[in-house]
C-alpha cells in the first residue's frame, strides 16, 4: 500500500519582510466600510476590491491596543509584516510626552522583539556586472541595452564574470568547472531575506464556493459564517499543536508560547474572476513566550502541521455547513484514485463547479502547453533529467532491468507514484 496524495485545503507561504505582505492589502480597494457583506453574484463582475482584514488570534493579549476583531489598516501592516514593530508603533510613538525624550524612548515603545532585517531591492554586484556586459554588448550590435542575448553568449558573459569574481574571492583561477559553477550559484542567489509572517490560506471545495456564489442573502451569509468558523477551528488546532518557538544556543530548546497574531482577509474570488470564497490569514512571526519575551515561530513545525491542519478546517466547515443548513457531502465522481477523495456538496451541479473552475483550467492548459515545448526543445524522452526519469517511474518499477522484478501492488494504479503533490 502507498500513502494517497492528499488534496489540500489549507495552503501556507512564508511572507518575505518589506513589502511581501502588499498582495493582500492592496486588494482592499472598493467600498471603505469595515462590513461588505454579501452583495450578490453581480458584484464578482461589476466590483474591485475586497473587505478589510481583521486582526485574530489569541497572541493580541500581548499587543496593546489591539484587539480580535478590529480593522487592519495599511500603517499596521506595514509596520508588523514589513519592520517587525508594534502594530501601532506610529501612534505610541506619537502619543510619547515630556521633555527629556530620548531616541531610546521613540524606539521601546515600538519594539516587538527584534526588528526585521528588510533587504528589499538589493541586487548582487555580480549580477550588476553580467547585466552591464550584455547592454555593452547588444549596444555595440546596434541593439537596445535590454534586447535578448541568445543563450550561448549569456552563458559565455556570466561564466567570464564568475572567473573574475573567483579570482578576487581566491587570489587564483578556479581548477575546475565545478569551482566555477559553484561561484556563479552563489553569487546569483539572491540574499536570505527574513520572513515577517506566513500566509495560511483557507479554500473550501468549489461547491461551497458556487452554493455561496447563487444562494440567497440570508443563506450565503450562513455559508461565510460556516467558512469563518472553521477557519478560527483550524486555528486553534494549530495554536495548541503546531505553534512553537526555539531558545537556547542554536535554537536547542523548543517552548510554548501564548497565541498567534495575525490578520485575517476574506477574498471572495479568484484571480481569474470566478467566485471562490476564501481566506488569507497572515500570521505575523512573532510569538510571546510564556515569560513574556517576543521571538519567532518554529516554522518547521508549523509546515508539518498544514495537512493536519487543512483536515481539521474541511472537516469543521462540513460539521457547522450540515448543523446549520442541513447539507450533505458526497465523494465527487472521477476523483483522481491516486489522491483522497474529494466530497462536495450533494445537489450542485458540478458543470458550475468547473465552469467556475477558469483558473485551474488555465494552469492545466499551460502545463500541458509547456510539457509539449519541453519534448520539442529535448527531443522527446530521450533527455530527460534523473529527477523527470524518477518522477514518471512507478515506485514499484525497478530503476534498471532487473532478472527477477517485484510485481506491482494488485491496487496500485498505471504512473502512480509516492510522491505527493
Amino acid at each position: 500500500m502507498y500513502p494517497l496524495q492528499v488534496n489540500v485545503t489549507m495552503s501556507i507561504h512564508k511572507l518575505p519582510a518589506g513589502s511581501g505582505y502588499d498582495y493582500l492589502t492592496r486588494q482592499v480597494a472598493a467600498l471603505d466600510a469595515t462590513e461588505k457583506g454579501h452583495t450578490g453574484l453581480a458584484s464578482y463582475y461589476t466590483e474591485r476590491g475586497e473587505t478589510p482584514g481583521v486582526w485574530i488570534g489569541s497572541g493580541l493579549d500581548g499587543i496593546d491596543g489591539l484587539t480580535a476583531g478590529d480593522p487592519v489598516t495599511a500603517e499596521q501592516m506595514r509596520a508588523l509584516f514589513g519592520c517587525g514593530l508594534h502594530p501601532l508603533a506610529e501612534l505610541r510613538q506619537q502619543q510619547l510626552e515630556g521633555p527629556d525624550l530620548t531616541i531610546r524612548d521613540f524606539q521601546e515603545v515600538t519594539q516587538l522583539g527584534v526588528p526585521f532585517r528588510v533587504v528589499d531591492g538589493v541586487v548582487s554586484s555580480f549580477r550588476l556586472e553580467v547585466a552591464k556586459r550584455i547592454a555593452a554588448i547588444n549596444t555595440a550590435a546596434g541593439l537596445t541595452a535590454d534586447a535578448p542575448l541568445p543563450a550561448a553568449d549569456r552563458a559565455r558573459v556570466r561564466t567570464e564574470v564568475a572567473g573574475e569574481f573567483f579570482l578576487a574571492a581566491h587570489g587564483r583561477e578556479p581548477t575546475d568547472a565545478r569551482e566555477l559553477a559553484g561561484q556563479i550559484a552563489k553569487d546569483s542567489r539572491p540574499r536570505t531575506q527574513t520572513v515577517a509572517g506566513y500566509d495560511l490560506t483557507f479554500s473550501p471545495v468549489k461547491s461551497v464556493s458556487t452554493l455561496w456564489a447563487v444562494a440567497e442573502p440570508a443563506v450565503a451569509a450562513v455559508i461565510e459564517q460556516a467558512h469563518h468558523a472553521a477557519v478560527k477551528d483550524a486555528l486553534a488546532f494549530v495554536e495548541k499543536h503546531a505553534l512553537f518557538t526555539r531558545t537556547g544556543p542554536q535554537g536547542i530548546r523548543q517552548v510554548n508560547v501564548r497565541g498567534l497574531a495575525a490578520a485575517a482577509f476574506t477574498h471572495r474570488d479568484s484571480r481569474a474572476g470566478d467566485p471562490d470564497l476564501h481566506t488569507h490569514v497572515a500570521v505575523a512571526n512573532k510569538v510571546q513566550t510564556l515569560d513574556g519575551r517576543w521571538l519567532s515561530i518554529d516554522g518547521r513545525v508549523l509546515f508539518k502541521a498544514n495537512v493536519a491542519a487543512s483536515e481539521t478546517y474541511i472537516t469543521a466547515l462540513e460539521q457547522h455547513l450540515r448543523e446549520t443548513l442541513g447539507l450533505q457531502f458526497a465523494e465527487r465522481p472521477g476523483t483522481d484514485p491516486a489522491k483522497q477523495p474529494i466530497r462536495e456538496i450533494v445537489g450542485v451541479d458540478p458543470r458550475l463547479n468547473q465552469r467556475w473552475s477558469t483558473r485551474r483550467a488555465h494552469i492545466h492548459t499551460r502545463r500541458s502547453e509547456l510539457a509539449i515545448q519541453f519534448q520539442e526543445d529535448h527531443g522527446g524522452h530521450r533527455h530527460r533529467s534523473k529527477r523527470c526519469i524518477w518522477l514518471s517511474r512507478p515506485p514499484w518499477r525497478p530503476a534498471t532491468p532487473s532478472t527477477n522484478p517485484d510485481p506491482p501492488p494488485s491496487n496500485a494504479p498505471p504512473g502512480s507514484t509516492k510522491r505527493q503533490q
